[in-house]
């Protein structure tokens, strides 16, 4: 169920187009969303959508991914292995910021008068662009184009073209160059999705450096001991004569260029921006890498910086993009449109999140916002990752880096929780768990199985063998050595020698501390037999790899034995009068909790009602069962599935961003084809339609994945259970849409189309592969690169 109002965007203002997010207007009432929305970024570096001038801003935001401030976590009451550290990605120096003087009068947006005024996110060339036209009291008109962008290919590096034309005067224009540290003091208001807000100033003055149209900024945080150099550099090009002059602060810098423009004669600011952050180098050591940024920034200039920029946007397209048409035939033609523009949206934010995230995680808003500390979640392994690893794999293997490193502070962990092997933290930012609130934190041991998850998913994609044996098998042997240790053999009658894990969370927040949670045995099973088949595998085929573990792990057979035992003997909950699988083994026991009387306006529940009362109920937050049946769908059958749907369906409330994607996937599956599209819209439009009424507060980047999901799993049918991808296509008779999208597998890139016509699959680049349609094995190749079949007809509803 979905229980939001969709915000709807005057057209006028914002028309749709398949490659911009286009603002025709200034539209005031729209600043908060658009502050998120038109955000750009790099995954290392983000910059919200607020213009050159600074003002009018709600939440003007710089977000280094990793770059955090900790705090201690305090209690009324404490306990042994409560997490005792937050952290808080910290809004650091803005160097964006460009003010503009014509005749002394700034350009103040609210209540300038524009004559024309045009703002768009261009997707294919990662750029936030920008054109006005501005007459000013005196009557002169100014023309105003600027360029914003930060590269993909120079990570450290962002830049902004800005050209002021008078049209019609003479007139004196000032360009204030400007990058300011001002400490943000915003706190969360009682909704705990958004940020803590930390009172004391979070930067600290180290160095400085100001000369010759550079500015460099230097700080660090108090608690977390990290630093941050900031610089900005500039080239001005006009015919129009102008001087220059530097200021700088602790705080704040300037590089002020005064210019007396003619008419027409163009006045060109090109503005270089970088960012450095260390945890070990000196102030001045980083503050030399800075220039060096902006040394070779200079060097290179704006326009070769924007071809770079240009090219990898065009490859990230060409083994990315989805292109659908007739999606909704029961709308008008702009709202395929919407559909199209919307998918490419989904998928750029993605990649602003994830890019050259490198040696980070993806932050749960990207680098959006400061909503939930900037910390990662689950949600990069189950719904971020499956995009990755088919269209960047290089980028998912990072990000699985990224895991292994914390594998160490995962097994200290794990010995607070009093346990064996390694407990990867719920939400963390430097690998130690931030969750203060371990009922639907720390208790939900899934992230150990998801992380696993994904890593099999990555390894049957790619091949990856040497990742797996470097770095995977060890976090599988930690990660099964947990639930080993965790689970129990019962005595109790109906399940007697089962192996049970009581006192986790699924991922329902609304149902917490429980035991037997399905979704959670179920990835439990699947991290236990994956850990165990490794490890055979390493010990009959690379022995010396195989000794290399025992000897730093200490792993024996008599163990790898035990977690073969555990996953044959796990507990699944089934309750065999209903044919259901219960969500845990007292979920159903409970009262259920009448959605359909409650009023819009107290959704989310988790802001209006205490979790006792919540907890009490049979309600849910997000998909749990249901994820499960996407995740591990060869383990129940269609029926299953459709009674499992049929029950839990209702009880969903809509209330995490996380769910409506994964109802559409099993809701295409089980032939309820209008419910999958009606969920299919809301993940789609989660963002451009507000759709949780806080997109605000940053993009939601797991629907984002969820989105490309919907579509790969859910509209084609794709599922990669044994690591062979397999379609299995569905579509209502007389149903116009198609859609067409590539995957990378194996280095080779496949092209996939379904639609009226049947599905086409046509090898792209590569030496072969096989893939199945339906039942059937299809073997492509150079000789026989394209192989086409029909697609089964839903019967008529």
């Amino acid at each position: 169920m979905i229980h939001h109002e969709r915000v709807k965007p005057p057209p006028h203002i914002y028309p749709p187009d398949e490659w911009n997010l286009i603002e025709k207007k200034f539209h005031p009432p729209a600043i908060e969303m658009t502050e998120t929305i038109f955000a750009i970024g790099n995954g290392y570096l983000g910059m919200r959508g607020c213009g050159e001038e600074g003002v009018p801003a709600v939440q003007n935001g710089t977000f280094v991914n990793g770059f955090y401030e900790s705090w201690p976590i305090v209690y009324g009451e404490e306990a042994f292995g409560f997490a005792r550290t937050g952290q808080t990605i910290v809004n650091v120096t803005d160097t964006k910021k460009i003010k503009l003087y014509v005749d002394d009068e700034p350009l103040y947006l609210p209540s300038a008068n524009l004559l024309n005024y045009d703002r768009r996110l261009n997707m294919k060339s990662a750029t936030l662009d920008r054109e006005i036209l501005w007459e000013t009291p005196s009557g002169k008109q100014v023309h105003i184009k600027s360029r914003r962008l930060v590269s993909f290919p120079h990570r450290h590096i962002g830049a902004i073209s800005y050209e002021v034309t008078v049209l019609n005067a003479e007139a004196p224009v000032v360009l204030s160059s400007e990058m300011l540290y001002l400490h943000d003091h915003q706190k969360g208001n009682g909704d705990p999705r958004q940020a803590k807000g930390l009172l004391d100033r979070t930067l600290h003055p180290r160095k400085q450096i100001a000369k010759d149209r550079r500015v460099v900024l230097c700080h660090s945080t108090k608690n977390s001991n990290m630093t941050l150099a900031c610089g900005m550099d500039h080239d001005l090009v006009t015919d129009c004569a102008y001087t220059v002059q530097d200021k700088c602060y602790e705080d704040f810098g300037a590089t002020v260029f005064s210019i007396e423009a003619k008419p027409g004669i163009p006045i060109r600011l090109f503005k270089y921006m970088t960012y450095h952050t260390t945890d070990t180098a000196s102030p001045e050591g980083l503050c030399a890498r800075a220039e060096r940024s902006l040394d070779r920034a200079l060097g290179q200039g704006f326009p070769r910086i924007l071809a770079d920029q240009e090219q990898y946007m065009h490859e990230f397209w060409q083994r990315s993009d989805i292109q659908v048409s007739n999606l909704d035939p029961k709308r008008a033609k702009r709202s395929n449109i919407e559909i199209q523009q919307a998918i490419r949206f989904n998928l750029f934010h993605i990649l602003q999140a994830a890019g050259r995230a490198d040696t980070t995680g993806v932050p749960a808003k990207g680098l959006t916002g400061q909503a939930y500390e900037g910390q990662y979640f689950w949600d990069t392994e189950i719904y971020l990752l499956p995009f990755l690893i088919y269209t960047s794999p290089s980028i998912a293997k990072n990000l699985l880096m990224f895991r292994y490193r914390m594998l160490d502070k995962a097994r200290e962990r794990a010995r607070e929780l009093n346990q064996k092997g390694a407990m990867f933290p719920w939400r963390t930012i430097n690998g130690e768990e931030a969750s203060a609130y371990y009922a639907a934190g720390t208790a939900q041991y899934h992230i150990n199985a998801d992380i696993m998850y994904a890593l099999r998913k990555y390894i049957q994609a790619t091949g990856d063998e040497n990742f797996l044996n470097e770095y995977g098998a060890e976090m599988l042997i930690e990660t099964a050595r947990l639930w080993s240790d965790l689970g129990f053999y019962s005595e109790d009658h109906d399940k007697k020698g089962k192996f049970c894990i009581h006192g986790v969370t699924g991922p329902d927040e609304y149902n917490t501390v429980v035991n037997n949670n399905t979704y959670t045995n179920l990835m439990a099973r699947e991290n236990l037999q994956y850990a165990v088949s490794t490890m055979e595998t390493l010990r009959e085929q690379k022995p010396e790899i195989f000794a290399a573990l025992v000897s730093k792990t200490g792993v024996e057979m008599e163990e790898i034995k035990e977690w073969r035992r555990a996953a044959e003997n796990i507990y699944i909950p089934y309750d065999e009068n209903r044919g259901i699988h219960p969500q845990d083994d007292f979920f159903l026991e409970k009262e259920l909790w009448d959605l359909k009387s409650t009023p819009p306006e107290k959704f989310p529940l988790l802001l209006f009602f205490h979790p006792l009362v919540i907890y009490r109920y049979q309600v849910i937050k997000q998909a749990d069962i249901i994820l499960a049946m996407f995740l591990i769908g060869k383990e129940l059958s269609p029926e299953q599935k459709k009674r499992n749907f049929d029950y839990y369906d209702p009880l969903t409330t809509g209330d995490s961003s996380l769910s409506s994607c994964i109802q559409s996937i099993v809701a295409s599956e089980i032939g309820y084809v209008d419910k999958a599209l009606e969920y299919a819209r809301a993940a789609l439009l989660m963002d451009l339609a507000d759709v949780g009424g806080n997109v605000k507060d940053g993009c939601h980047i797991a629907s984002m994945g969820g989105t490309w999901m919907t579509m790969v799993y859910g509209m084609a049918g794709m599922r990669d259970f044994d690591g062979i991808l397999t379609f299995k296509p569905r579509r209502q008779p007389d149903q116009p849409a198609k859609i067409r999208f590539p995957l990378t597998y194996h280095g080779q890139i496949l092209d996939v189309e379904m639609g009226p016509e049947g599905a086409r699959y046509a090898l792209r680049e590569g030496d072969g592969l096989m893939i199945r349609h339906e039942d059937e094995e299809l073997h492509l190749s150079p000789e026989v690169p394209i192989i086409t079949r029909p697609i089964v007809t839903w019967p008529a509803m």
